[in-house]
């Protein structure tokens, strides 16, 4: 597996793995325990070495078969999980956000503890806080940092004015962000900054949730557990209106003699060389699928034509629903 480097030193394999699919984000039930295990250290063996997760996801699960998993290799990978999010007393995520210095803290400890490790490679501040100021935070996780707890500061949906406001107080080596053929905000808002800065870019769903790779149809229904349910653009009609991208992709996928996923995963890579995409999934033969794509090297006409393919599909529905579409701001 070829590797990148994200901010100034922080080097991992050129493609991730995304790990909340393990803990039962898009199915109607959790995954076998011993199957997410396996499909993790597959990883390793391919060469994987950035393994992605949150303490929200679950909650707290996926970070528990994360260490597990990883606990046997720890000294050979490179661990990312999140803090951000609020909860409650007894456990349960109340909806809210909770960046305080007291609480950053307390995820740190808790989360050293379900990862099995004594320091976290990769921190991200899953969502930017409004009631805590950016300084503050970025502050509190250099603190954790000259600790020995933290490794690297993160910033999750962050805002290029954020970014800037963050990394004066402590280097930023990643911010991660939905990024695919499908999602490209990113492209004017936030990418040049990044580059300027110097800052490491981490696009999650890089295969818009499994529909990039043209496994799903206008006709596919999802459980009211699965994140897509509620989700816009995996409404029936924008399924249909959006499936002319998935053809584009597929066509030109064949001519280059690889399929759709490590199609779309090869031109994001193509973009800049501070790209690391995490697909996530749940399947060791998509696993293997997808790390295949960092070996695939499109030439320049290739390239051309998924931009122009891209360029001319007009994506119907949002990425979220407006409610989760708040969040996704700062």
């Amino acid at each position: 597996m070829r590797t990148r480097t994200l901010g100034t030193d922080l080097e991992v394999s050129a493609i991730g793995l995304g790990c909340m699919s393990l803990s039962g984000a898009y199915a109607a039930e959790l995954p076998d325990r011993s199957a997410a295990i396996a499909v993790v250290r597959r990883a390793v063996d391919l060469g994987i070495t950035l393994f992605d997760s949150a303490e929200v996801y679950g909650p707290r699960i996926n970070e528990e078969i994360v260490g597990e998993a990883l606990q046997p290799v720890r000294d050979q990978v490179v661990i990312a999980t999140k803090f951000g999010f609020a909860f409650d007393e007894a456990g349960r995520q109340t909806g809210g956000l909770d960046s305080r210095p007291e609480r950053i803290r307390r995820v740190v400890d808790e989360s050293l503890a379900r990862l099995r490790t004594d320091r976290i490679d990769l921190l991200y501040q899953h969502r930017v806080d409004p009631a805590v100021p950016i300084e503050e935070v970025a502050g509190t996780v250099g603190e954790l940092v000259a600790d020995g707890k933290v490794g690297h500061f993160g910033l999750s949906e962050a805002a290029a004015a954020t970014v800037r406001r963050a990394h004066a107080v402590h280097p930023v080596a990643a911010v991660q962000s939905e990024y695919s053929l499908w999602s490209r905000d990113r492209e004017t808002d936030l990418l040049p900054v990044l580059d300027e800065l110097g800052i490491g870019f981490v696009p999650f769903s890089p295969l818009g949730r499994g529909f990039l790779t043209g496994a799903l149809d206008a006709n596919a229904t999802f459980a009211a557990t699965d994140l897509r349910a509620s989700m816009p653009r995996f409404q029936v009609d924008a399924m249909a209106a959006n499936r002319e991208l998935v053809d584009a992709i597929a066509a030109i996928a064949a001519d280059v003699g690889a399929t759709p996923a490590q199609t779309a995963l090869a031109w994001l890579l193509a973009q800049r060389p501070s790209i690391v995409p995490i697909p996530g999934t749940k399947r060791i033969e998509r696993l293997e699928e997808n790390s295949a794509a960092a070996d695939l090297d499109l030439t320049t006409e290739q390239l051309g034509r998924i931009q122009a393919a891209a360029d001319a599909v007009e994506i119907v529905g949002a990425r979220y629903s407006e409610q989760l579409e708040r969040l996704t701001n700062g």
